[in-house]
């Protein structure tokens, strides 16, 4: 609950200011909410070709997706299956095509693959599979009349792990100093020469001469010539691209670790001639970077101060009162990427996969244009491509905040936030960090900060996808390869700036607060928020909760200050007694909450984002039930469970079981979340399990809950000890269940999340609890 406390200035004149300033013209002299469209596909490592006027991606698991202008693209295929359409040709697939391939490398499944059309107008698609675990892989081509297929196998190029034998340059395989054959890319150099450059991970990556009339390789090359890597260094996705405008070739390779906790990050050297060598800005031969042998293994140290590194974790944060919703724009191990040169346009274009802040392990593809500095190295631009061009950028476009991250030259799982910068009329910046800028020409910028060499890059004015509106940034990068980017805030005044802050100010639910509350400080443009608690010794100046002896209510007080400008905003928390019956939905022909504390629930479709749905009743346990048909769930409210300490019990009838489904899901982020399956995954053998996606923490119960008839099930939290019951008998016990919901505001469903199948069965009288019930307690429960 809120209420207003008067403000040093008039709130409605503020607010009435803000909305103008949002309405107003902006740096492209556009309208700040004109509309841009985009259309997602999940394509990871997608490699891309252009046919005709229609661009397409192939990656991993035989997934493939196309586009007409680089924003919006159509799903094509997702997984590699006997129906696939990239290899179906009649009674053959996809598993037949390439059943020595899978027999070799020990998968079912396919990697980063590889399309170029030949001089014979056909389509090849260089595929590849590994084992996983060891770099056991096979590399082939396939043949196709029609760039969506069918392909057709002509055969395996090149094999590795082969333990024990003799490898392709006559010598014993060693993963060492030999590559893995996956990820290739099959390119013309400027000569009309063709090459593929390939590789990851174990002895690095390779390039070999390819025949341009038959597509394989020449003979007598072994595995080719080593350009980087080696020693296991987590370097891989190797891509080649041909600048006319520079006259380089570009080689772009990720390092680190491909999922949302490894770092992965896109990084660039450049040559002369196609098979290199290729020096990062440092002058460093890339062919001397390599993990050190002597070091545990994936030594991510030896070789992060080399290549130019185009990007890497990064999040343009927005906070409390700046424009637009959400958390902001950024990405997560971004990388594995292609490029393209549009000799018509004279553009650079990178096209990659990324995971997203808070989004867990979904990935998208993404689109960025690049530009070539004043020293020849691509630079990318902040945000997705919307096929803008770097114009003329006018001086009073630029003066202003901005919001600025430096990508620095680390492999690190760390989202590298944005800081907030004032780029001055008088060419100073000022801020979290301090130098100068200057523009030359049209939009190249210059950039010094202490202890670095100038960044070099260009000024551009591109679409923001968070607040909805054009604005200026700037991408540059220096001569130790680290990249800087910068986003330009809409202009505000301190007074709007105030206004903005009050008026979005929350705390969630806090009618029935059993644990800490996380009370925001700072929010836009570094305004401060500062907290006064009415009665510190229950819930503290700080947010921090003690467990009172009954409910009370508390009031916080929140100072917001930006400059001279102040305002003040009240919050009533009610505190609740650790241990009491925090809230109860009975499903009695509705879904109030019993108790009062919270709201009703919300029926949704298959998707916790997804509206729809269709909600039914029967005879429950208790008074009636819910009926969840299979396509339908609930939403619960926010913070129902804000603490480290909490019992969620429940009665549940799954009319089937489907791995993955949840009946109770809570999440802080898409990759902070707990989980109730019925049927877990093949590492619990299918069993019911609670399950938790901070630390993949599996709580696996030995038996599945039957179909057909009900089952109590409870689970207890508490500091991290878990405990999970069935009928009231205790069926898991551990220590180290992740502290997930240490905000006020996580969110809560039934029956469904962002990913899996939804729920189709019943469920009874949902309960939660402040504490963690003991056994007699969930066993009176369970009758």
């Amino acid at each position: 609950m809120e209420t207003t406390v008067t403000n040093t200035f008039s709130l409605w004149g503020a607010a009435a200011a803000l909305a103008s300033a949002l309405l107003s013209t902006n740096a492209a002299g556009q309208a700040a909410y004109t509309p841009v469209a985009f259309q997602n596909a999940s394509v990871h490592d997608p490699s891309v070709i252009r046919n005709g006027n229609t661009y397409y991606v192939f990656g991993s698991h035989l997934a493939s997706a196309k586009s007409t202008d680089l924003m919006k693209w159509t799903q094509l295929t997702d997984s590699v299956s006997a129906t696939n359409p990239l290899f179906l040709n009649g009674s053959s697939n996809v598993y037949t095509e390439l059943a020595e391939t899978f027999s070799w490398a020990q998968t079912s499944t396919l990697w980063a693959p590889d399309v170029i059309r030949l001089a014979d107008g056909k389509y090849y698609m260089y595929y590849n599979a590994c084992k996983g675990d060891s770099p056991r892989s096979a590399l082939g081509v396939a043949v196709a009349n029609n760039i969506e297929g069918p392909y057709v196998n002509k055969g395996i190029i090149l094999k590795s792990g082969m333990w024990g034998q003799t490898s392709y340059d006559g010598t014993i395989y060693d993963a060492l100093k030999h590559p893995n054959t996956v990820d290739p890319n099959v390119f013309f150099d400027n000569g009309g020469r063709l090459w593929m450059i390939y590789g990851s991970y174990s002895g690095g990556i390779f390039i070999m001469q390819m025949n341009p009339t038959t597509g394989m390789p020449l003979a007598g090359q072994g595995y080719g010539k080593r350009l980087t890597g080696g020693n296991h260094s987590r370097i891989e996705g190797a891509y080649v691209m041909y600048s006319p405008a520079t006259q380089y070739y570009y080689m772009f390779t990720s390092f680190g670790g491909l999922d949302a906790n490894g770092g992965y990050n896109m990084r660039v050297a450049r040559a002369t001639a196609p098979d290199g060598p290729y020096v990062d800005a440092q002058g460093v031969n890339m062919a001397n970077v390599k993990a050190d042998p002597a070091k545990p293994l994936f030594d991510d140290a030896s070789i992060a101060p080399y290549g130019v590194k185009i990007m890497g974790n990064f999040l343009f944060e927005r906070r409390i009162g700046d424009a637009g919703t959400g958390i902001g724009t950024g990405y997560v191990s971004a990388g594995h990427n292609s490029a393209y040169y549009d000799a018509a346009t004279g553009k650079h274009f990178l096209i990659f996969h990324s995971r997203f802040p808070e989004r867990g392990e979904q990935h998208e593809i993404r689109v960025h244009q690049m530009f070539m500095n004043a020293d020849g190295w691509p630079v990318v631009a902040p945000y997705r491509n919307t096929n803008e061009t770097a114009g003329t950028v006018r001086r009073e476009f630029i003066f202003g905040d901005y919001m600025f991250v430096n990508h620095g030259k680390d492999i690190s799982a760390t989202i590298k936030k944005s800081r907030m910068i004032t780029l001055n009329a008088n060419g100073s910046i000022t801020g979290a960090v301090t130098g100068s800028w200057t523009l030359a020409g049209a939009n190249q910028v210059e950039i010094n900060l202490p202890g670095s060499s100038p960044f070099k890059g260009v000024f551009l004015v591109q679409w923001d996808e968070t607040s909805k509106s054009y604005v200026t940034t700037f991408t540059a990068t220096s001569r130790e390869g680290v990249a800087i980017m910068g986003s330009r805030l809409i202009p505000r005044s301190d007074q709007q700036v105030v206004s903005a802050v009050y008026e979005e100010l929350s705390l969630g639910n806090t009618n029935a607060v059993t644990g800490d509350i996380t009370l925001p400080t700072v929010a836009a443009r570094d305004a401060t928020i500062t907290w006064t608690s009415s009665n510190p010794a229950v819930l503290s100046n700080t947010g921090k909760v003690t467990s009172p002896a009954s409910d009370v209510t508390v009031t916080l007080t929140a100072n917001i200050a930006k400059g001279s400008l102040k305002a003040v905003k009240q919050f009533v928390v009610t505190v609740r007694k650790l241990g009491s019956l925090v809230a109860n939905y009975a499903f009695d022909g509705n879904l109030a909450d019993s108790t009062g504390a919270f709201r009703a629930g919300t029926v949704i479709g298959s998707r916790i984002d997804v509206a729809g749905g269709s909600l039914t009743y029967e005879a429950g346990m208790k008074g009636s039930a819910a009926v969840f048909n299979g396509a339908t769930g609930i939403r619960l409210p926010d913070g129902l469970i804000a603490s480290n300490t909490y019992t969620v019990a429940m009665w549940l009838k799954p009319a089937q079981l489907t791995a993955f489904t949840t009946t109770f899901f809570g999440a802080r982020t898409g990759d902070s979340w707990i989980s109730f399956l019925p049927k877990g995954h093949d590492f619990v053998g299918g069993a019911s399990m609670l399950w938790s996606g901070t630390a993949w923490y599996d709580a696996g119960l030995g038996m599945n809950i039957p179909v057909g008839q009900w089952s109590h099930v409870a689970f207890t939290v508490k500091s991290g000890a878990v405990n999970v019951y069935v009928n009231g008998v205790k069926r898991f016990s551990g220590t180290n269940f992740p502290n997930v919901f240490t905000t006020t505001n996580g969110v809560f469903a039934l029956g469904v999340n962002w990913w899996d199948t939804p729920y189709k069965g019943s469920m009874d009288d949902l309960r939660i609890y402040g504490s963690a019930l003991t056994d007699a307690e969930i066993s009176s429960i369970a009758r």
